[in-house]
């Protein structure tokens, strides 16, 4: 009986923690006139993740300041860490075993609509890459890019947006954290350069 009453307790909690959880659609605000022309003719079809992987507001009991951000790569989530136990949680792509970045970083650099030029690593692991891909929806590094750096050494990882929203809650990338592009452009809004990044 005492069993049973234990794990009734634990349901409520898990459930409770599942309720606190409050879906919060990108703001219209923080998309420029540039942003809503190059989405609305973006080349892939729009995909909204699982529910579990939409950008949320949730309890969080991490010790990280405000405006840290916060990448747990076994569940797939990226939080922004907020005042008062609350953070913004957002679904995220992860890299594949053994690619993915893990540690304390600093966001070293912020580009709006970055270019991509394929590491020559990348380029050996995926056959048909482009030396370079220019701005714009097409472009696997989406609508906004935060570049990690370790001082004043560029990781080459990164946080940015992505051209395959399918893919949001799954480790398939070459190690950087994939995010719908209108999640990135809410996170580069609230984020400055020199904001800290852990990657778990």
């Amino acid at each position: 009986m005492v069993l049973r009453g234990a794990v009734v307790v634990l349901l409520a909690v898990l459930l409770g923690a599942c309720s606190n959880a409050q879906r919060q659609p990108a703001p219209e605000a923080s998309l420029t006139p540039r942003d809503k022309k190059l989405l609305a003719n973006a080349p892939y079809k729009k995909v909204l993740p699982p529910e579990m992987y939409q950008r949320s507001i949730v309890d969080y009991a991490g010790t990280e300041k405000p405006g840290t951000i916060v990448v747990d790569t076994d569940k797939k989530f990226l939080y922004l860490v907020e005042s008062d136990g609350k953070a913004i949680r957002y679904g995220v792509t992860v890299g594949e075993e053994g690619l993915a970045f893990k540690g304390e970083a600093k966001v070293g650099r912020k580009a709006e609509w970055p270019t991509w030029t394929p590491t020559p690593e990348i380029k050996q692991r995926l056959a048909g890459i482009p030396n370079f891909v220019g701005p714009g929806p097409h472009n696997p590094m989406g609508a906004r890019a935060l570049y990690l750096f370790q001082g004043n050494k560029d990781t080459l990882f990164r946080i940015h947006g992505t051209n395959q929203p399918e893919y949001i809650g799954q480790a398939i990338s070459s190690g950087c954290i994939r995010m719908l592009n209108e999640d990135v452009i809410d996170l580069y809004t609230r984020v400055p350069q020199g904001a800290n990044v852990v990657v778990l």
